[in-house]
């Protein structure tokens, strides 16, 4: 079998399960957003008359129609959703659950006449150069459009825009490929040539040609099996603010040290750097502290805080080396669940 063969039957295996969503909202909601009078009249239209504003992919992944896409393409709770499959058939959509640390959301469609479970692969061993296929809903307007390429990088860290309102977040840990991820293809299945996804398509760098970002599968599964076992996403949850630390940051602050998490609050009025009641706060760490390690493990730009967590659950106690002032001291924290404690803002 070539090579083309071998593409066109991992295509093939996948394309059932790939699935388009449409973003849209009622005329006049969109005319209050909307500077121009009118506007929303000249703009495309659903099936309900509600102007489309964009759309994405997803993938079902479940024989009771659960479908994996990125958390930005239904961050919007404003908006209405719906999901179409290969053939055009048209599904409401249930949001089950967004993801509060990573770019995935899960949700629930009708499953269509004809569809196919997308299998997962493994991203954990994945190759510089290895082919990769990126599936989605291109420009939110060519369905099923498919491109090639290879792994061009591991475990990137990127800042991308989260939401509609301009918000961003660090997503870590992902893919880089060159196969091409337009705008609409995020939600969609990146998947190695055996059909299998690897990957969910999250982001592109706009002014870079050919430099696309998938968030590992894996990620998602996590997800999957909480949601199947606590009916929701559980995360473990800290409650500081920090400053990762390095060499400008040291000089900045005059700090007695290159690497950790410096503990210091956002410059916003009402702001704390350690959230009131959550677990860092029961634990007793200070603002000015500096986090060192974490079970063991130094805390640097490479191995952020946030990767400190990546494995731990709820009710798990860690334990931090940290600098405060001169002397060095050894704290553990006993790791509560997102969300227990209401956070003024969202941090680790």
């Amino acid at each position: 079998m070539t090579h083309e063969d071998e593409v066109v039957r991992a295509v093939e295996k996948i394309l059932p399960s790939v699935v388009s969503i449409t973003i849209s909202k009622h005329a006049d909601f969109v005319n209050r957003m909307l500077p121009i009078d009118g506007i929303a009249d000249r703009l495309p239209k659903d099936a309900d008359g509600n102007i489309k504003l964009g759309g994405g992919s997803g993938f079902i992944i479940s024989d009771d129609g659960l479908v994996l896409t990125n958390k930005h393409v239904v961050a919007d709770p404003d908006a209405q959703y719906t999901i179409f499959d290969q053939s055009g058939a048209r599904s409401d959509v249930q949001i089950l659950a967004r993801d509060p640390i990573h770019d995935v959301a899960i949700l629930r469609m009708t499953p269509p006449a004809n569809f196919a479970v997308a299998s997962f692969g493994d991203s954990r061993n994945l190759r510089l150069g290895q082919t990769v296929i990126a599936i989605g809903n291109a420009l939110g307007e060519f369905q099923s459009s498919v491109s090639t390429g290879v792994v061009s990088g591991l475990s990137r860290l990127i800042t991308a825009v989260s939401d509609i309102s301009g918000h961003h977040e660090r997503l870590r840990g992902l893919i880089q490929t060159d196969a091409a991820i337009n705008p609409g293809n995020s939600g969609g299945p990146l998947i190695n040539i055996h059909g299998e996804v690897i990957g969910i398509n999250a982001a592109v760098i706009f002014g870079a040609q050919n430099i696309g970002f998938a968030i590992p599968i894996e990620k998602a599964a996590r997800d999957l099996n909480d949601i199947k076992k606590y009916g929701r996403i559980r995360r473990p949850y800290l409650g500081v603010r920090y400053l990762l630390v390095n060499s400008a940051l040291q000089k900045q602050f005059g700090l007695p040290v290159n690497y950790g998490a410096f503990v210091v609050r956002e410059m916003m009025p009402g702001d704390h750097a350690i959230i009131p009641d959550s677990p860092a706060d029961k634990a007793g760490i200070r603002e000015g502290d500096i986090l060192l390690a974490c079970n063991g493990k130094s805390i640097n730009e490479k191995t952020s805080m946030e990767d400190m967590l990546e494995n731990a659950v709820p009710g798990d106690t860690i334990t931090f080396s940290i600098l405060r002032g001169s002397e060095k001291i050894s704290i553990p924290i006993k790791l509560t669940e997102w969300g227990t404690v209401k956070p003024p803002s969202t941090k680790i």
